[in-house]
């Protein structure tokens, strides 16, 4: 019995010892396992996430380097663009001195006028303005000097400026673009004038009723001076149209940077304010003559 008991005991304590040594080692076994595919999946998951983190850098960065390339695309666009807009740019200059001077005609002045009442009048206001080609004296051709010109259009100015006994009015009336190109003017006209007497109308240290006095204080044959004076003048009726039978405009005439006068916008302007005054109704009743020297 001793034997069997022992037999017993001692297999049931090896069975029992081995159960819970198999029973303590399974679950580390099993929690190996576990933790290794924990690891591996923590460490694909880094993987992933730095993959993620390449890809979204290199996306990045391939954006801003595509922006950055339409950006300078854009800027060479815009800096070529400016450069041809830059070339295409010319001042009246330019193309004047391209030019070949060509000699001013009626047509000229006509088609000046008419652009610029048809902004302003009805088409029955700009019939009454028009000034046919009956209304202009011969045209300087460019081989003429003032004296010889004025000689050919008024050829009877001795006896003309004879019968002139008006103040406060002209015979004739010389308009050009600058007070410098008045005093020229006046100097040309040494030869021509005769007993006549002359006086400069601009705006250069000169005042607006110092000219209205010398105006009506005594009888005056000619006047050159600039548009913009004569205009005032004429709106204070210091200086009328009765005795007026010829106005000359210098329009050939071209300046250091080649412009005529009516290429200067401020002396076209006071040009075509001065034309309003009372010189296209006198043209057009046969009293005055226009030149284009």
């Amino acid at each position: 019995m001793a034997d069997d008991l022992g037999d017993e005991w001692w297999t049931q304590g090896d069975n029992s010892v081995v159960s819970r040594v198999e029973e303590d080692t399974q679950p580390l076994a099993e929690e190996q396992p576990k933790k290794s595919t924990s690891k591996k999946r923590k460490g694909e998951k880094q993987v992933q996430d730095n993959t993620k983190k390449k890809k979204r850098t290199e996306t990045v960065q391939k954006e801003c380097f595509i922006t950055q390339e339409r950006s300078e695309e854009k800027g060479d666009k815009e800096s070529n663009k400016n450069k041809k807009r830059r070339k295409k740019k010319k001042t009246i200059t330019d193309v004047l001195t391209s030019s070949e001077p060509v000699p001013g005609s009626p047509a000229d002045l006509m088609s000046l006028l008419k652009s610029h009442h048809s902004q302003t009048r009805s088409v029955i206001e700009q019939e009454e303005l028009e000034l046919s080609e009956s209304f202009f004296l011969s045209s300087n051709d460019l081989t003429h000097s003032l004296n010889s010109y004025l000689k050919e259009v008024c050829p009877k100015w001795a006896k003309i400026q004879k019968q002139h006994t008006q103040t406060r009015s002209v015979v004739l009336l010389i308009i050009c673009g600058s007070a410098l190109r008045t005093i020229d003017l006046i100097k040309q006209l040494i030869a021509f004038k005769g007993q006549a007497k002359v006086l400069k109308l601009f705006a250069k240290h000169i005042k607006v009723d110092e000219q209205i006095k010398l105006l009506s204080k005594g009888v005056t044959h000619i006047a050159v001076g600039t548009p913009g004076r004569i205009c005032a003048l004429l709106e204070k009726e210091g200086l009328t149209t009765q005795g007026l039978r010829y106005l000359v405009l210098d329009w050939n005439y071209r300046d250091q940077k080649h412009r005529r006068m009516v290429d200067i916008p401020e002396v076209k302007g006071d040009l075509l304010k001065m034309m309003d005054h009372g010189l296209i109704q006198s043209c057009r009743e046969g009293t005055v003559k226009i030149g284009l020297f």
